[in-house]
């Protein structure tokens, strides 16, 4: 099975520069995406084979996800059921036969840590929402996970300390997770990769010089372990000011 998250940083602009092409290239089982930054009726996608599922926020032109997946999910969840989350758009959740599949968007911190304060409310009942689907059968999480967790996952550790993403707050909620019994397949695959990025700033030619960071993943219950196969990050695609990152496991 081929996984594929993409935070497309807005699903019409990415349209415009490559998404379809990729979308069918890499013709994935189920393809996520994260800040579609548009409301229902805006977009209509022909993605033949595939099963649409749209989370849209209740503020126009923000945040936002989506799922298309060629196997239909014997239910489908949006949000995770606390009113104060649900507003901004940033999960659903597909259930299949063997497995959960949550794709997420991940509040950001902003700048001057504005909402520090809430991002880790959202993380801790997250990571119950998850715990929570775990207890019941294997969990697949995808997306824009706004944190780079170790100082291998970005280019310049030491002058970000404290910047948004790489709080040692955000980074200590990401080790909660993964302890909780999660794995990171990227370093699960690639322990000591460096200079493995999904996320540029479009200022200074960030990209051109790969000063990024990695802040999108598709972390796995542990049990799920040994069906791993690849996790890669396609940072060769265009389109968005993040890059797909795609999982390969055999379920």
């Amino acid at each position: 099975m081929k996984l594929v998250s993409w935070n497309v940083n807005g699903i019409r602009a990415c349209i415009g520069k490559g998404f379809l092409e990729y979308f069918q290239t890499v013709n994935a089982d189920i393809f996520c995406i994260q800040e579609t930054k548009l409301q229902e009726g805006q977009i209509h996608l022909d993605l033949e084979g595939y099963h649409q599922y749209w989370n849209y926020a209740v503020k126009k032109g923000y945040s936002g996800t989506a799922i298309f997946t060629k196997a239909k999910p014997l239910t489908v969840t949006y949000g995770i059921g606390i009113e104060e989350h649900d507003q901004e758009g940033r999960v659903i959740t597909l259930e299949f036969k063997e497995f959960y599949l949550i794709n997420v968007y991940t509040p950001n911190t902003q700048r001057e840590l504005t909402r520090l304060d809430y991002r880790m409310i959202w993380e801790d009942h997250f990571r119950e929402y998850i715990q929570i689907l775990d207890s019941i059968k294997p969990v697949i999480l995808c997306g824009d996970l706004n944190v780079a967790h170790q100082e291998i996952d970005l280019k310049n550790p030491k002058t970000n300390r404290k910047n948004a993403g790489f709080t040692d707050e955000e980074r200590e909620k990401m080790g909660q997770l993964l302890n909780a019994g999660f794995i990171d397949t990227f370093r699960y695959f690639y322990p000591d990769q460096e200079e493995a990025y999904t996320w540029w700033s479009y200022m200074r030619k960030s990209r051109e010089r790969n000063i990024g960071w990695r802040i999108d993943y598709f972390i796995v219950s542990e049990r799920l372990k040994r069906m791993l196969q690849d996790s890669q990050i396609h940072s060769h695609i265009m389109g968005s000011d993040h890059c797909p990152i795609l999982l390969e496991i055999q379920l």
